[in-house]
């Protein structure tokens, strides 16, 4: 096993086990935190496929921006140590879990036992990249550098940026709307 093999399932092993953390924990300040370890495990994950811009924008993008958001919408909205959650998990809740989990043990060990058929020669791998993307008609190609990333997003993708950002002011709007503290005293009677 080889040591980009080794941090692969450590780091794979980090994301699914944040995530599961997050969903199993009974307070929700630990639980986006777990989250945070899971979003983490996976920008980890972006800089073993080598793609570090996605793995920066992950970190600062996910990890750090939208977790604080919901951090403060947490510690705003002041729940408790439910957190909206059931006290005990169901029966049937429990069973399927355990099923699921099952089946996708069963799957991966079918999957390693499996023949290595994909002989790989090493003269016909990945073609070297240009430095810069060519732009010619939103005719993009892959590119390491952020001027190209940003070139796509700002050309080619516009309409998709520009709904994510509405999207995202609505939930602002709504988070500001949800914790205003309204009173029930009558303005006519004080």
């Amino acid at each position: 096993m080889s040591m980009v093999d080794f941090l692969f399932y450590v780091f794979a092993t980090l994301s699914v086990g944040g995530g599961l953390l997050m969903v199993l924990s009974r307070h929700p300040v630990p639980a986006a935190l777990f989250m945070i370890v899971s979003l983490v495990g996976v920008a980890a994950l972006f800089v073993l496929l080598e793609a570090f811009f996605l793995a920066i924008l992950q970190v600062l993008v996910y990890a750090g921006a939208v977790m604080v958001l919901f951090l403060f919408i947490i510690m705003l909205l002041d729940v408790g140590p439910q957190g909206g959650k059931a006290a005990r998990i169901k029966l049937f809740s429990l069973v399927s879990g355990i099923l699921l989990v099952g089946m996708l043990v069963v799957v991966l060990v079918e999957l390693s036992q499996a023949p290595d058929t994909s002989v790989v020669d090493p003269s016909t791998s990945w073609p070297e990249l240009a430095e810069e993307a060519t732009a010619n008609e939103y005719n993009l190609t892959f590119s390491p550098s952020s001027k190209s990333f940003g070139f796509g997003l700002l050309a080619k993708y516009m309409l998709p940026l520009q709904v994510s950002g509405f999207l995202l002011l609505a939930a602002m709007v709504g988070v500001i709307i949800l914790s205003k503290k309204f009173s029930n005293t009558d303005p006519e009677e004080g």
